[in-house]
């Protein structure tokens, strides 16, 4: 499965021929590291370990700075590696490549539908109508103090017992989430950046791992073009 780790850089907006508008979201995938090719017969299984962003070796645990040292070697030519921020292993991965190869945006086409990973933007401690949108109590015929609160949670039973699921207020965001199935509209190769219809999860700056759709990898083609020109028989 292909992928890459990016930097969300922000949200705009793209014209087609037509004048239509697209909002899209701006991820910068720069050049990612290729650090460590896993086989089936090394490793058990086959992945590529992808690498980003330059950090400081003292700013590392022992144990990364360990694992950079033995499996980020650069290529031939190349200076070596100091510090990389993000490492990501992405299992079958769909192309050749060996460790100290660059890879960036033109590893997806325009078209293609990729899944985006990342982690949400924190919202703080929050109360039921802002975190699960409730509707809260009424606010007139003497409704006093319940305006914004959930009501019982007891179930009427004895002892009171909260059953396990029940939503409440608490932290709201800073959370791993998945968007599926949002397509690349523009590849822009020369400056790192892939354009990506729709919104991904995180604030900008933030980084997000984008992926080869698990619903539609590519090469997935809309079933109504799929079907397009099958002629049907009408029943007699």
């Amino acid at each position: 499965m292909l992928g890459l780790i990016g930097i969300k850089l922000g949200h705009t907006r793209v014209y087609d021929a037509n004048g239509v508008i697209t909002p899209v979201t701006v991820v910068k995938v720069g050049k990612n590291r290729v650090l460590q090719v896993k086989t089936v017969e090394t490793d058990g299984y086959s992945a590529v370990q992808l690498g980003m962003g330059d950090q400081k070796p003292q700013r590392l645990t022992q144990a990364k700075r360990g694992h950079l040292k033995k499996w980020g070697a650069a290529a031939e030519g190349q200076e070596a590696v100091p510090g990389i921020q993000k490492l990501r292993e992405f299992r079958n991965f769909g192309q050749d490549v060996k460790p100290g190869d660059l890879i960036g945006a033109d590893l997806f086409a325009a078209g293609d539908h990729v899944d985006c990973i990342g982690i949400t933007k924190g919202r703080g401690f929050e109360g039921v109508v802002k975190r699960h949108a409730f509707s809260g109590g009424d606010s007139t015929h003497g409704a006093k103090g319940w305006h914004r609160r959930s009501g019982a949670i007891g179930q009427r039973l004895f002892p009171g017992t909260v059953i396990r699921g029940m939503r409440m207020p608490g932290h709201m965001g800073q959370v791993r989430r998945t968007v599926q199935n949002l397509e690349v509209v523009q590849v822009r190769a020369d400056d790192g950046v892939l354009l990506i219809k729709g919104s991904t999860p995180g604030a900008e700056g933030d980084y997000v791992i984008v992926r080869e759709s698990k619903k539609r990898p590519k090469g997935w083609i809309k079933p109504a073009l799929r079907d397009k020109g099958k002629t049907t028989g009408k029943k007699k």
